[in-house]
């Protein structure tokens, strides 16, 4: 079995807090590395003011997506979510989500009582010919799933509002209609593209002939993440989301508030911990972030002020760099995976972060030192030259591994086909994990830095979800540090890791809708 490092301790809040024992990680091994192999991976390598370089340029493309003269040409959409406001601890009483992002569909109904809540689920697998049939399967399927739900927890004679964390590219066209822009994580259903997704769940309840839907919301996952941190820490303040509308199946009325995605979640999530929320970000397979900015900055947001003057933007920034504006840190390994992708010129920025393309990144490396006669004396395996076959959990697992014991790589290299890998080797495989690793790290920091000097506040915490932020042994550290270099130091932060920011995350925008309504419905 191989080991895995925990990176910090989680309190109470859900907070990671940072083990200072990892910092610079590498410095017990840095006099072993070969210096050939030390000076080829200077590429990878991003110094602050190349760090700060690319954060003027992501400023800027923030700007241009927020602006409605420039919103169509910008790489970074910045679509408002229509969302308006975070938990603040008053939410009380039942909530259903729905969650689909995946080949599983989730359920929940979540309770909420003080800063106490109480969660059920039910997972639903989500059929190969249902990802690849027709919308109006996807969502028939969707709403027999709801109402089975519904049934087996005994809830059908109260009035639930929902959230519907929709995890797939949205444009937000207002709190009741989200677009589905394209599909992606292997779903292609048909006659969805280019239609509102709400509206299609609604045709799917009125099919079923004991349901009534009115939308009043739709948003994505990332604002799930920042509101649920922000219900515990009010300082939350960077996160997603897009939706909102009622259902009523048979006895059971339930108003879906929302439609949202994974970074809204995240934000969302962490704002009901974290009353300080106001960013919430997504490292994982993919990449995205979003905030809490002015309504008078968002000028595509054309809804009713609700007393805020807020709202949450989804940057859609795993696309920073398709116009080519980051090119000039992009190395011969980043072209190459993004030849190979399925979306070619796609997601430039999300490439160089995520664990979707991470290990692909080290076994170009490696197979390109290796073809050198930089590593494994010049002699490779079929397994190290084939695409894909270096995993990105692989990367985790060997930086896991404590300075000079190579447990873990041993074993993968092995595997590998790479018996005869030497402990100069192993220094040096290391070496260039941590140089990939180090630079989706860095890259992640200076969109959260960016965002923290253009917000101006002096306290926000930031949701972190995903699975390279969970997993990978140093990433958290390595971008507290980051952050701590490059950030104006009259601003405090904080990293704080996301609870299931699109099942909690979409319960809670449900909750801070309700609560709006009523508090709408009092002064009236």
């Amino acid at each position: 079995m191989r080991i895995k490092r925990v990176i910090g301790i989680l309190n109470d809040f859900g907070r990671v807090e940072l083990d200072h024992s990892l910092h610079h990680y590498d410095d017990n091994e840095g006099s072993n590395i070969s210096n050939e192999v030390r000076e080829r991976c200077q590429d990878l390598i991003l110094d602050n003011d190349t760090l700060k370089k690319i954060g003027d340029i992501f400023l800027d493309n923030i700007n241009r997506g927020l602006k409605k003269a420039t919103h169509e040409k910008s790489i970074v959409k910045c679509f408002p979510t229509y969302v308006q406001d975070l938990p603040d601890g008053t939410e009380t009483g039942k909530f259903l989500a729905l969650d689909l992002g995946g080949t599983n569909f989730r359920v929940l109904l979540i309770e909420l009582s003080g800063e106490h809540f109480e969660m059920k689920s039910k997972i639903f697998a989500i059929p190969q010919h249902i990802m690849l049939g027709s919308g109006e399967q996807l969502f028939d399927h969707i709403a027999e799933c709801l109402a089975i739900f519904v049934k087996e927890e005994q809830v059908q004679h109260e009035t639930l509002p929902l959230g519907f964390t929709f995890s797939f590219p949205l444009s937000q066209k207002g709190l009741t209609k989200g677009i589905l822009q394209r599909w992606t994580k292997g779903f292609n259903c048909s006659n969805v593209v280019g239609n509102d997704v709400v509206q299609m769940l609604n045709e799917a309840i009125e099919r079923r002939g004991d349901v009534q839907i009115d939308v009043m919301a739709v948003l994505n996952d990332s604002t799930g993440t920042l509101m649920s941190c922000a219900w515990l820490n009010r300082n939350c303040r960077i996160g997603i989301i897009i939706g909102e509308s009622w259902i009523n199946i048979q006895d059971v009325k339930i108003e879906i508030c929302a439609i949202l995605n994974d970074t809204t979640g995240t934000l969302m999530s962490c704002a009901w911990k974290n009353h300080d929320c106001r960013i919430g970000i997504i490292v994982g397979t993919g990449s995205n972030g979003c905030y809490v900015e002015k309504q008078e900055n968002a000028e595509l947001f054309n809804d009713v002020d609700m007393g805020s003057g807020k709202v949450i933007i989804n940057m859609e920034n795993g696309a920073f760099g398709d116009d080519g504006c980051i090119d000039f840190i992009r190395t011969e390994y980043d072209r190459e995976v993004d030849k190979h992708s399925i979306n070619p010129g796609k997601q430039v920025q999300e490439k160089m972060i995520s664990g979707m393309y991470m290990g692909e990144l080290v076994r170009l490396v490696l197979e390109k030192f290796t073809k050198e006669g930089l590593l494994f004396g010049g002699k490779g395996s079929d397994l190290l030259f084939e695409r894909g076959r270096f995993y990105t959990k692989y990367v985790s697992e060997i930086e896991s591994d404590e300075p000079g014991i190579f447990t873990n790589q041993r074993e993968i290299l092995e595997e590998l086909g790479l018996k005869h890998a030497t402990e100069q080797d192993y220094v040096n495989v290391r070496f260039i994990c941590e140089c990939v690793s180090r630079r989706a790290a860095h890259l992640a920091s200076t969109t959260i830095v960016t965002l923290l000097h253009k917000m101006d506040e002096k306290k926000v915490t930031i949701g972190v979800d995903g699975s390279v932020y969970r997993y990978h042994p140093h990433f958290h550290n390595l971008m507290t540090e980051k952050i701590g270099e490059l950030c104006d130091p009259s601003i405090q932060f904080d990293l704080m890791l996301s609870e299931d920011g699109s099942g909690r995350g979409a319960a809670l925008v449900a909750a801070v809708a309700a609560r709006q309504k009523k508090n709408a419905l009092s002064t009236t």
